[in-house]
């Protein structure tokens, strides 16, 4: 029976990335299985593939931490070191990891709670997991720190280790974002959504994102907004193919609204699927969208501002 090419057991600090990693590897492509008890892996790897999947495995990731039933570093490390030894395969640990700081300000800007200090400051459950998941931190194959580093980020560096895609394949990007704050350093392309009809002036749905079906809704009854998209796509499937001609390794766009809450979410994630089902695999982050709202600041509906404009930095 064909097995995985290629077993990585991904795990690190609460808050450091893990589950982007995991989202990461989906997208190029891999198998991925959270929170599996590892007792279990001989059985997953032993199962028959699914109907319909390729003769050739696809590599797994599995995710490991804390919370993991039954979970115990030193035993996992003596199951992984069982597991080379049958299979014949190497696993491959990668272990994410961030100060102790950044971890502690991301759980308060997230308002989440640590898994092991639900009734304690995130700090307490930082060191304990910290002590917990030290020794797999020293037996990891692949150490990354996301203490500087964003989602976006993460996710082209994900790519550029795991991916076997076509290594002349630019990482591709697409973000929103909100004006009030500022442009995104890293955009190739910037498209101003301020041109759709805006939800915040619909107190039903000013509360919500571009994320939500209703808000998507009210965005896409706007006439503009189909012929809009239609173009949109026909640039970026023109332009993407010469950029990687041209050897152009990174491309980020990123589509702008007052907020960076409605427009921009909702038709950063309409082009993403666009692009997708086009044959690319875009990854998609929303800077802005768990800062506090900002008040709109153009005018309200039909006063004809905004434009849609293409930059290419």
């Amino acid at each position: 029976m064909s097995r995985p090419s290629r077993i990585l057991l991904v795990t690190g600090l609460s808050g450091a990335g893990r589950t982007t990693i995991l989202k990461t590897l989906e997208d190029i492509g891999w198998e991925t299985v959270d929170n599996l008890p590892l007792s279990l892996l001989d059985r997953l790897l032993s199962s028959p593939p699914a109907q319909g999947a390729p003769d050739i495995e696809r590599p797994l990731a599995l995710g490991i931490d804390s919370r993991t039933r039954g979970f115990d570093a030193q035993g996992i490390l003596r199951r992984v070191a069982a597991l080379r030894a049958a299979q014949s395969q190497d696993i491959e640990i990668v272990f994410v990891d961030a100060a102790d700081a950044v971890l502690a300000q991301r759980f308060s800007a997230t308002r989440r709670r640590h898994p092991l200090a639900l009734d304690r400051p995130a700090e307490d459950g930082i060191a304990s997991e910290r002590e917990l998941l030290e020794a797999l931190r020293g037996a990891a194959d692949h150490l990354i720190d996301t203490s500087e580093t964003n989602t976006n980020t993460l996710q082209q560096d994900i790519r550029r280790r795991f991916g076997e895609a076509d290594q002349n394949a630019p990482t591709l990007a697409v973000t929103s974002f909100s004006y009030a704050r500022g442009l995104p350093r890293d955009a190739d392309l910037v498209l101003d959504m301020r041109f759709l009809r805006n939800p915040h002036w619909d107190e039903a749905l000013r509360p919500g994102t571009g994320l939500d079906a209703a808000v998507a809704a009210y965005i896409a009854q706007d006439p503009a907004y189909a012929p809009a998209l239609d173009q949109i796509e026909q640039l970026l499937l023109t332009l993407l193919p010469r950029y990687q001609r041209e050897g152009k390794s990174y491309v980020t766009i990123a589509f702008g609204c007052t907020g960076g809450r409605h427009r921009s979410v909702h038709v950063a994630e309409a082009v993403a699927g666009r692009l997708r089902a086009a044959g690319f695999s875009p990854t998609i982050a929303h800077r802005d969208l768990i800062q506090k709202q900002l008040g709109a600041r153009e005018g309200k509906p039909d006063d004809g501002s905004g434009a849609v404009v293409a930059v290419n930095r």
